[in-house]
């Protein structure tokens, strides 16, 4: 039996399978060999902030197998972000899904800031730490105790990121504090039995697989990553924590386009989830400069 138990009843079955092979064997790979990344996660922030007065756009889709109906449910994350200097960088998104409904529909929004307030830095090394805060709103029923940021309730959540750079190595991590915000929901749907708060946490390294030494910009960069992400529900004495492995494949085009490959699996939880499986692909363009107003003179 595989892990999906997956039955061949559409296109989005096989296409899971084959990326969901090929996802772990780069994290085993990954996890067997020296690391060499740069601070790119494609699941989680680094302390360091994209490049000063730039705009990216990204959109991220996340497709899993729903563990109560066997359906393949998908929500998507389309966000801008906002390099607005060396310190500050901003998010705002909207998201998408079919996960609590049979039709695709709008289900929230999200934003998020963060400060770099630290920055040592050395030739080809440094260490940065950052602080952020995030709030998100959503249309959801509030069914399970997993609590995250990721459209599934209304919170607000407050962190810290430490990021450490060696040559081509960087291990970063972060914890945040979140809060939710549906009380009457939650109230409405026996309060005793649904977390309020949670503590949110990851930590992540990558591996520069490609080039092999830089030449040029226009150069396609192949990282593998691996980010171990958990929570636990505080003041909560049932369904209390989940962790999971997500293994991951990057490709940099021309240092401005970002595709991401990745597959989220959980390793050990006690919390009953809508899924515990996920394949995610997403794309980002960053438009370098595009927030600097100064006029160019003759």
């Amino acid at each position: 039996m595989s892990l999906f138990n997956l039955k061949p009843a559409s296109v989005y079955t096989g296409a899971f399978i084959i990326m969901r092979n090929f996802i772990i064997t780069a994290g085993f790979i990954f996890c067997s060999t020296q690391l060499i990344a740069q601070e790119l996660y494609p699941y989680t922030e680094p302390a360091s902030n994209m490049p000063s007065k730039s705009i990216s756009v990204k959109a991220s889709s996340m497709f899993g197998r729903d563990l109560h109906t066997g359906r393949i449910m998908q929500r998507h994350m389309p966000e801008v972000m906002f390099g607005l200097n060396k310190k500050w960088m901003l998010h705002a998104g909207i998201n998408f899904s079919d996960m609590y409904n049979e039709n695709l529909i709008w289900e929230g929004a999200r934003v998020y800031g963060k400060y770099r307030f630290l920055s040592l830095d050395e030739v080809h090394k440094h260490f940065r730490m950052a602080g952020f805060a995030a709030a998100t709103y959503s249309r959801k029923p509030l069914p399970y105790n997993e609590l995250n940021m990721m459209g599934d309730q209304s919170g607000v959540q407050v962190g810290l990121i430490a990021t450490q750079l060696w040559n081509k190595l960087a291990i970063s991590g972060t914890g945040g504090y979140m809060e939710i915000l549906d009380n009457d929901k939650r109230k409405t749907l026996h309060n005793d039995f649904y977390a309020q708060r949670s503590l949110n946490y990851s930590l992540s390294a990558g591996y520069l697989l490609f080039p092999l030494e830089y030449t040029n910009y226009d150069q396609t960069n192949v990282n593998l990553y691996a980010e171990l992400l958990g929570g636990r529900n505080l003041g909560f004495d049932a369904e209390r924590y989940y962790v999971d492995l997500a293994p991951s494949i990057q490709f940099i085009f021309k240092s401005t386009g970002k595709l991401n490959l990745g597959y989220r699996f959980e390793l050990s939880s006690d919390i009953s989830r809508l899924s515990r499986r996920q394949f995610m692909v997403s794309y980002e363009h960053i438009f370098l400069n595009a927030l600097d107003r100064k006029k160019k003179t003759n």
